[in-house]
């Protein structure tokens, strides 16, 4: 009887484990960068496989390459403005299919490499336009900045190839430059709001609030995707949780660093309050902290000295060009990545290929297959 009991709840311990075994590997499949799905997807509509290469493109403004994510995120825009969630993809159809339709490489399309620049232009155009939500003459600029963002990328791909450098988000930044100096604040169809510099003085008596500063290193996340509600910005750091959770940390660190450095320059307290000086913090912090380099205790700081560049170039800008009423965007991060990835030295050899790029968690195993691959190809070459 008592061995008959025994053998009970040895089996009942097994079954336990193998349920939290196929639970554990079910939430795995979930994070990273799903590559199953993509082999998954090969025979299904191409309705469905538009669907998933927009969803890696909405998840790629957040540096991630996971369905899941995008979908979070699209969740997190309809949470904060459903007409920005509208914008945004209809931004990133727009780039998709235009990609499509030119025939750009099948891989960046699946990938996503070409929706996320068109979501970035669509958000920001809905986010500076003076004329309202549900402003239909709008969808316009949308789709025609969305479309020219592909070919902007297939152009600065070459030139940046040579290098081993992304893309990133210049066409985004390029394109949306350009579109508010064409339209300027008083265009009859495409009115836009004027931006203030950060560094403009306070008014007198003005005290700093801790907590709303708290509340600004969280919502410097959700300012990646131009969002600006609390609620939402914790979705959407939920969404890089989903893909990495080394990005998520970097994400937090990052916009805590700009956030810092914005205090020690004594910037408008709406910067700080409304995230906009953690948004390029937490870009740069995240880019070298695991994603282009691989993660080690000199990666971190190397890292964490990139969102201090990246958020006093940030402000730099943003007071150059708020003097015309323009934003600064993310040119801050994307030129202070760019000068990370070329720099030389021991750091250097932290360097992932940009081709080879994963998840952080996944890309110390990819550093470790280019290297054996490389010392493959000199012992080739040697005989």
């Amino acid at each position: 009887m008592w061995t008959d009991t025994k053998m009970e709840v040895a089996e009942a311990g097994r079954n336990r484990s193998n349920r939290s075994l196929r639970v554990k590997g079910g939430l795995l499949l979930c994070t990273g960068d799903m590559e199953h799905l993509d082999k998954y997807m090969q025979d299904k509509p191409f309705v469905l496989q538009l669907a998933v290469w927009g969803l890696r493109g909405v998840a790629r403004v957040i540096l991630a390459n996971n369905p899941l994510s995008g979908a979070l995120i699209l969740a997190a825009l309809c949470w904060a403005s459903p007409w920005q969630c509208l914008l945004g993809t209809l931004g990133v159809l727009a780039s998709t299919l235009t990609a499509v339709i030119t025939g750009q490489d099948s891989a960046e399309v699946s990938g996503g490499l070409h929706g996320f620049n068109g979501m970035l232009v669509s958000l920001l155009i809905g986010v500076f336009s003076s004329a309202g939500d549900w402003y239909w003459w709008l969808l316009l600029p949308v789709c025609l900045g969305s479309a020219l963002c592909v070919f902007l990328f297939s152009g600065l791909s070459p030139v940046l190839d040579r290098w081993d450098l992304p893309v990133a988000v210049f066409p985004f930044n390029i394109l949306i430059v350009l579109y508010l100096l064409c339209t300027g604040p008083d265009n009859p169809y495409f009115p836009h709001h004027l931006t203030l510099p950060p560094g403009l003085p306070e008014h007198n008596g003005t005290e700093l609030i801790a907590v709303e500063v708290t509340r600004g290193i969280l919502l410097g996340v959700g300012q990646i995707l131009a969002c600006g509600a609390l609620g939402p910005s914790i979705l959407i750091l939920g969404a890089v949780l989903l893909y990495s959770p080394l990005l998520a940390a970097h994400a937090l660190l990052g916009s805590a660093v700009g956030t810092l450095a914005g205090l020690s320059m004594a910037v408008r307290h709406e910067s700080l309050y409304s995230g906009l000086s953690g948004l390029n913090g937490a870009l740069g912090c995240m880019a070298v902290g695991g994603l282009f380099f691989t993660f080690s205790w000199r990666t971190h700081l190397f890292a964490i000295a990139s969102a201090f560049l990246s958020a006093y170039a940030d402000i730099a800008l943003s007071n150059l060009l708020g003097t015309v009423g323009l934003p600064a965007c993310s040119w801050a991060a994307t030129l202070t990545i760019t000068l990370m990835l070329l720099m030389t030295g021991s750091l250097a050899s932290y360097r992932i290929p940009t081709g080879q790029v994963m998840a952080p968690e996944y890309n110390l195993c990819s550093r470790s297959e280019w290297e054996a691959g490389n010392a493959a190809d000199r012992e080739s070459t040697d005989v």
